[in-house]
């Protein structure tokens, strides 16, 4: 299938199912030297040893900004996250001049548990930031480390989500599974967070957590899809939980580090069978609600 007919078959799901497009809560852009090392750690080992992640989209930025657009997503992110101290800073300054030229684009922002977090947290808030990206596995971080409570706390009382990789899929870290997350949680009840990947593959404790706390949303990134249905499925008791958790469950592609075509991570949603409300809601509807998303207006 060529580009054509894939944007063709990505924007017919869509009008079948009477939606202007979708929103992509987990799509990739950062510094184009970040970027390479990430592609070149997928074309190396990788986060599966033994396993090729061949990266599907890997083109000029303004390449593939236009193939989300011509696939018709509405509104995407630019998830980008540290893996070491002293980058965060200089990722904010970039991602805000990414989301001031790319209109589509919600403002995304990051964090690393290090000196000064808190103010330049505080200053990609004020400079308009409507998402974070976490990276737990990436980071090698406690996401209860002391440096990031007043973190966690700022980000409750703005409101502001982050997405958040935490499950221990699709390989595990020092400070991944749904513990940590639980005792953020127990400090900041109201902490509005992202589960990245539904939290694989500890899907049935993230559940949980979203079920505990109503401003914890999971999205759909990588799960559901052939590739992971190989090493992490989603078992059957926990997918027929989902429709209770409708209105919390967002789609995301993990776009461009995807090794299929982005097709396959609407079609794996759809084929989940829960009906054409459920479908709306996850690929439209609840990151219209929950970033209060002015699509009309582009």
């Amino acid at each position: 299938m060529d580009d054509a007919e894939e944007t063709a078959a990505v924007r017919a799901l869509a009008a079948a199912l009477h939606l202007p497009g979708l929103v992509d809560v987990h799509t990739h852009f950062m510094p184009r030297s970040v970027l390479e090392k990430v592609w070149a750690y997928f074309d190396s080992a990788g986060p599966l040893v033994g396993r090729p992640w061949p990266i599907r989209y890997r083109h000029a930025e303004d390449e593939r900004v236009q193939q989300l657009r011509d696939l018709g997503v509405l509104a995407f992110t630019s998830m980008l996250y540290p893996h070491k101290p002293g980058m965060a800073e200089w990722l904010n300054a970039w991602a805000t001049d990414f989301a001031a030229r790319t209109p589509d684009c919600l403002h995304t922002a990051t964090f690393f548990p290090e000196d000064g977090v808190v103010d330049y947290v505080t200053a990609a808030l004020e400079g308009g930031a409507r998402v974070f990206k976490a990276h737990v596995q990436v980071g090698d971080y406690d996401p209860t480390d002391p440096l990031l409570d007043p973190v966690w706390g700022t980000l409750s009382d703005a409101g502001v989500p982050t997405v958040i990789h935490c499950g221990s899929g699709p390989a595990p870290g020092r400070f991944t599974g749904p513990a940590p997350i639980r005792r953020v949680l127990a400090r900041h009840p109201r902490l509005p967070l992202i589960i990245a990947h539904m939290g694989m593959p500890e899907y049935d404790d993230f559940l949980d957590l979203a079920v505990e706390h109503d401003r914890v949303h999971l999205d759909t990134t990588m799960s559901f899809t052939p590739f992971i249905d190989e090493m992490m499925p989603m078992a059957p008791e926990s997918i027929s939980r989902l429709p209770d958790l409708g209105d919390r469950i967002l789609f995301g592609s993990d776009f461009p580090n995807i090794p299929h075509p982005y097709l396959v991570a609407v079609e794996s949603v759809l084929a989940l069978g829960l009906g054409d409300d459920w479908n709306r809601a996850v690929l439209h509807d609840n990151a219209v609600r929950l970033f209060a998303l002015d699509l009309a207006a582009r």
